[in-house]
């Protein structure tokens, strides 16, 4: 399970630097022009903390390992974690429209991924914090 947990943090924080591209592959300059000031620098402002909560929350999977599996608080943020992704789960599935990905290649493979990806990270901070209780 520890190897787990580091593999996750660093596919974390690869997720974290991955929003870099988001400006420019989703087209935010265009995009994000007629909006007005406080909405363009929300948006900004809102994908940097994401990408530096996700990249935070990789640094402590990868430094913090047996920490999260085998101390109380450390389970609990493992809850935490694993409720957290699990609702990111959910709004990949009942919030994001299909038609945002539906008959894409790209946008469904990253679908697809992202599905995965959200369940492998439900079931192991899940499994972190239900497998280890006294």
């Amino acid at each position: 399970m520890e190897l787990q947990i580091k593999i996750i943090g660093y596919l974390l924080m690869v997720l974290a630097c991955v929003h870099v591209i988001f400006p420019k592959y989703f087209g935010w300059k265009e995009d994000l022009a007629p909006l007005q000031q406080i909405n363009r620098s929300m948006m900004k402002v809102h994908t940097f903390f994401i990408a530096l909560t996700v990249f935070l929350m990789g640094l402590l999977c990868v430094t913090s390992t047996q920490d999260l599996l085998q101390t109380e608080l450390g389970r609990k943020l493992c809850l935490g974690l694993g409720v957290f992704w699990l609702i990111r789960l959910f709004f990949q599935f009942f919030i994001y429209p299909s038609i945002l990905w539906k008959g894409k290649k790209l946008e469904t493979i990253i679908h697809i991924v992202a599905i995965v990806f959200w369940i492998f990270l439900s079931y192991s901070f899940l499994w972190g914090y239900f497998s280890q209780r006294s």
